[in-house]
């Protein structure tokens, strides 16, 4: 192929996909900060550092049971924060940023279809084998470019976690934020936490009623692989 035409093919390549450049790898933690020091009155229940997740094991990657966001992030995490206390809550964070490698380990657990010890808690309702087909476990992850939270809220009278009408990381259609199946008063639990998100310049997941990434993220296209320590 001459030079004239290849460089014609990779014109049309990038028109057609603006995601043609490659995304990149970094180890660099420099621009992220701890969620206890930027979000103070967080609390923080990681769950990928405990067995309590839907692998069973601790994952790859989480060598303390802290959390890190991009400090733009943290920032407006900050905001939600001061604005939900006003109110009676607090935030629980589940999962902030995750490092590439522990993605990596959720889709090497993925091919194993029988290891299914956490079936019951977290994908009852679903195959192992079809995980991947319907998009719960992927290669690539938002959370990985260190500007996505998994969080929910906690009531400061009652000293519990609010009533979301269903768990963290739970594989279907219960935890779409829009699922009819809940109570009144658990929607409007979930409507309160993504109201006070949105407010604050993060978009929400269709498909998680916890999951919120920052609409002007600072890194679209870097996937980070340092170690939450």
């Amino acid at each position: 192929m001459s030079s004239k035409i290849l460089a014609f093919v990779l014109i049309v390549m990038c028109m057609i996909s603006p995601a043609f450049a490659e995304e990149k790898i970094s180890v660099d933690s420099s621009d992220f900060v701890l969620l206890s020091e930027a979000v103070p009155d967080a609390i923080l229940e990681i769950r990928y550092y405990s067995t309590y997740n839907f692998v069973g094991e601790r994952i790859n990657g989480y060598e303390r049971p802290v959390a890190y966001l991009t400090k733009k992030a943290a920032a407006a995490l900050r905001e939600v924060s001061d604005e939900l206390v006003e109110k009676g809550y607090r935030l629980k964070i589940f999962d902030a940023y995750r490092p590439q490698r522990a993605v990596n380990h959720f889709a090497e657990w993925a091919k194993d279809v029988d290891d299914t010890k956490m079936k019951e808690y977290f994908y009852p309702e679903e195959d192992k084998s079809v995980l991947f087909e319907k998009g719960y476990i992927n290669a690539k992850s938002g959370h990985s470019r260190g500007s996505t939270i998994d969080l929910t809220l906690f009531d400061m009278k009652t000293e519990k976690e609010v009533d979301m009408g269903g768990t963290f990381d739970y594989f279907g259609l219960k935890s779409h934020p829009d699922y009819k199946g809940v109570t009144p008063r658990q929607y409007e639990n979930r409507m309160i936490l993504r109201e006070a998100m949105m407010n604050q310049g993060f978009k929400p997941l269709a498909e998680e009623w916890w999951h919120f990434t920052l609409k002007d993220e600072p890194y679209p296209d870097t996937y980070f692989d340092f170690p939450v320590k």
